[in-house]
């Protein structure tokens, strides 16, 4: 019997919650126990799934009823069914045979009509699900050769028909999706902010030993991941290139504000390639630097300090508060206070944006929550990633993650920033008269 280091798994949900820090081991039984509640949920998904394919193909039908043949009968009609095949799903495999139907016509060109189910589409064999579940369990330190263990553990032993090679095909997949994606247009796109951070990947092979990120937010307040590449997080070439890459594929309209650390995304780069995109340095990353030059004994202190300036209710308030830091640290730990003071401005110009905003634009948790995954990748696989696999893998990742997200509150602020309209303190105000 194989153990497998993993995370605690709730099997009867059909997948696994794995904490931070929480790393427990389970053995995987060579027979595993008949589970009655599994049995009848299953028989459920199939008459569901049956049912449902059944409605499909019949609206299908319906939706080409006014077609006739050439003997005025209905071109589209009911041929059988194809033949049977299982799907692997979170709650194990599930039978489903598909309808086939004939088309007794042609159209002009010859052509024949076909059904092709959106439910099962033909040769599918995993649910999105568990399409998921692979890189996901991969970036937690599952070795590609204890793929198919791992899911017989998570899906049932039926799951063990994903062997090794067939995880390094999908890697591969991964990979061309990648690349399309990273090449897709965005012409159509306007994103009011972007939030720009560079990822430390020590398991990254070479040199190149960071994940460069930017996320953005659109006129409705939807979140998308705008760019992933692997570079170096302090080189202004690597983040000129990514910029000037969203812009050659048609994001020619800058974003309103650009959330960073002054090192990377949101610096001196974003201005040269968005010159009218205002700045914002993210107060996580500054909080780090500054109590980074501090004896670790003044830490609490310093950290509530510095909160107590971008938690402040107005710029005034933030501003006195900021001025109070200074005087207070400024005399014996001058570079921590200079490391503050240099970037005042670009940390307090989310004053000028709506309130609703501010819990979004003061920080670059957007990327570093979903990165947080990556971060936690145990140290079960030895030797790095190769660049291919790192970044598809991050990918996958980021694809799943952004389907969860939430949209930023007060979505309908957003056209009134586009527009150029006057917030202080958060507050909108009003135009006086022309």
């Amino acid at each position: 019997m194989a153990v497998l280091k993993s995370a605690v798994v709730l099997r009867e949900k059909g997948y696994a919650t794995m904490a931070k820090s929480t790393v427990v081991s389970f053995e995987l039984p060579s027979e595993f126990s008949p589970d009655p509640l599994t049995e009848v949920i299953q028989a459920g998904a199939k008459e569901l799934l049956r049912t449902a394919v059944q409605a499909e193909v019949s609206a299908f039908i319906a939706e080409h009823a006014h077609l006739l043949d050439e003997e005025g009968r209905q071109r589209l009609v009911r041929h059988g069914f194809l033949p049977e095949r299982e799907m692997m799903t979170g709650i194990g495999t599930v039978p489903v045979q598909v309808p086939r139907v004939r088309d007794r016509g042609s159209n002009a060109d010859g052509s024949k009509i076909r059904f092709r189910s959106s439910l099962v589409p033909p040769y599918l064999r995993k649910a999105k699900s568990v399409e998921e579940l692979l890189p996901w369990l991969y970036l937690k330190g599952i070795s590609t050769g204890d793929f198919s263990e791992a899911l017989a553990a998570l899906l049932g032993p039926d799951a063990e028909g994903l062997s090794s090679s067939t995880i390094t095909r999908l890697k591969a997949t991964w990979w061309d999706e990648y690349e399309a994606w990273r090449k897709r247009d965005l012409k159509s796109k306007r994103y009011v902010y972007i939030w720009a951070d560079g990822v430390s990947s020590p398991r990254l092979d070479g040199d190149r030993q960071c994940m460069l990120v930017i996320i953005g937010a659109d006129e409705y307040g939807e979140k998308d991941v705008l760019a992933i590449a692997d570079g170096f997080r302090e080189n202004a070439d690597s983040w000129r290139d990514l910029l000037k890459g969203l812009k050659k594929r048609g994001l020619t309209v800058p974003p309103e504000l650009a959330i960073g650390d002054g090192a990377i995304g949101s610096g001196r780069h974003c201005a040269e390639v968005f010159p009218n995109t205002r700045e914002q340095r993210c107060w996580v990353h500054k909080t780090a630097n500054v109590l980074g030059a501090m004896p670790k004994s003044l830490h609490e202190k310093a950290k509530a300090d510095l909160q107590d300036i971008w938690m402040a209710e107005t710029k005034k308030e933030a501003n006195a508060a900021f001025d109070l830091f200074v005087e207070t640290y400024g005399v014996k730990y001058e570079k921590a206070v200079g490391k503050l003071v240099k970037d005042r401005d670009e940390l307090l110009a989310f004053y000028d944006f709506p309130a609703e905003h501010w819990k979004h634009i003061r920080t670059t948790n957007p990327i570093e929550s979903v990165f947080a995954t990556v971060r936690n990748r145990t140290r079960k696989t030895k030797g790095c990633l190769n660049r291919k696999t790192a970044l598809a893998m991050v990918f996958r990742l980021m694809m799943s993650a952004k389907k969860k997200w939430r949209k930023i509150n007060g979505p309908n602020r957003l056209p009134e920033v586009i527009q150029g309209v006057v917030f202080k303190d958060g507050i909108k105000q009003l135009q006086a008269a022309a």
